[in-house]
This record gives structure tokens, sequence and C-alpha cells, in this order.
């Protein structure tokens, strides 16, 4: 899918020469960016990276469980 984004002539420049320098597109630079963008609000970026995140969120609450049990048998003993 085609999108049109625009930037102004000085921050397309600074892109451009980023792209030079570590030998990238401004396509790599975009995806690299918006990975990152999605990763710093929550949002998973591919399919393995969704399962993961599921497979955390269904192990919290086993966790929390298995700490308040330990909490408990703690201060029973003091």
């Amino acid at each position: 899918m085609r999108k049109l984004i625009e930037f102004d002539d000085d921050t397309f420049d600074k892109l451009k020469q980023l792209g030079r320098d570590r030998m990238a597109t401004l396509q790599e630079l975009a995806d690299e960016a918006f990975a990152d963008l999605l990763k710093k609000h929550g949002i998973p970026i591919d399919l393995k990276d969704a399962l993961r995140k599921s497979a955390r969120l269904q192990d919290a609450p086993k966790r929390s469980a298995a700490t308040s049990k330990d909490r408990s048998k703690r201060d029973r003993k003091t």
C-alpha cells in the first residue's frame, strides 16, 4: 500500500543524509521509525509480537496470584 507523506526540505535532507550514513533507504528508516512508535504505545508490530504480548497477559494473573499466596504465607509467619 502506498501513502504520501510530506516533509519539509530540511527534514528530508537530514533523512536522506542519515540513510546514506547508515546505507539504508528512506523506506527502511520509515519502517524502523514506525515500528518504534508502535512499540512505544504497546501495539504489536507483527503476529509474533502479538502472540508474545498475549502470552504475557495470560501469565500475569497467575504470577500475581502466586505472589499474593507467598505474601500471605510470609505474613502468617510473622
